[in-house]
């Protein structure tokens, strides 16, 4: 299996040193985020070949699944939203240049503060205007033959899997794709639902989905604390069954880990996708 850790997540150094680390602790595949990395993060207006070249140097042995550019395409100002988009065009020229990863991101919410509202965050005006916002990156994917990949989160404008297949159905788009990150679709309002909202998601997402970022949660009273897999209650087998008998060659990455318990965790995950191997009839 392709387990790969978001980078930032390894012991502090540069792209070269936390790569070597991670690769040590047993890890194939890395999330990369610039702004993470670089201080300050590259101008979009420097992106080039080269760049893309220096990333994959410095990270090899580990390939980028992902490119993160987690920024909100549905800010409300439209200035906001131009340079939003520019950085978003940018980081897919620059995926394409890498080859084989997918740019990342997840929905945000309709406005400035990127701050979940109950009452505009799940409404059918901020899908509409999310999607209006989506179409040129999905357009500038296709043109460029790369991914723009959506992580469905439960406190932004894509919260549920139900939503996602309607982003994924607007496109019919090949270079659209899923993250799937099962403890983000959950909240202490549906927690109760939660194998119930994993089932729906593999069921409606399936095909469409690109990396599975892994991690547990702990949920008390009104408050879900997130965790690193293995360590809380969430329930990782039927995601990681259903990776081994439909796309064994997914992406599986760690989130929220520390680098002391890195790889104890990736363990932990090995142990479960042995046990969910197919068994000779």
């Amino acid at each position: 299996m392709n387990i790969g850790i978001r980078l930032h997540d390894t012991a502090p150094g540069t792209l070269q040193q936390r790569a070597a680390v991670a690769s040590a602790q047993g890890f194939t595949c890395a999330h990369v985020a610039l702004y993470k990395h670089f201080d300050p993060a590259p101008e979009a207006s420097t992106f080039s070949p080269i760049l893309a070249r220096t990333l994959k140097n410095a990270i090899r042995p580990l390939s980028i699944a992902i490119l993160g550019c987690y920024l909100n395409l549905a800010h409300p100002d439209e200035r906001v939203y131009r340079e939003t988009l520019g950085q978003y065009l940018a980081h897919l020229r620059l995926a394409a240049w890498i080859g084989g990863c997918a740019v990342g991101t997840e929905t945000g919410n309709p406005n400035a503060a990127y701050r979940f509202d109950p009452q505009t965050s799940h409404s059918e005006e901020a899908l509409s205007q999310f999607i209006r916002r989506l179409r040129p990156v999905v357009e500038e994917a296709e043109k460029l033959q790369t991914t723009i990949a959506l992580e469905p989160v439960y406190t932004h404008i894509v919260h549920d899997p139900q939503t996602a297949r309607r982003v994924l159905d607007a496109f019919a788009s090949p270079s659209l794709k899923i993250i799937l990150d099962p403890v983000n679709l959950l909240h202490p309002a549906n927690i109760a639902r939660r194998d119930e909202i994993v089932a729906e998601a593999l069921a409606l997402l399936g095909p469409s989905i690109a990396p599975i970022h892994l991690k547990d949660y702990v949920c008390i009273g009104d408050t879900l604390r997130t965790l690193p897999s293995g360590q809380g209650e969430m329930d990782d087998v039927p995601v990681l069954r259903f990776v081994m008998r439909t796309m064994p060659d997914v992406p599986l990455l760690l989130e929220n880990t520390t680098p002391e318990n890195a790889a104890g965790v990736r363990a932990h995950i090995e142990r479960l996708l042995t046990a969910c191997e197919p068994r000779p009839q």
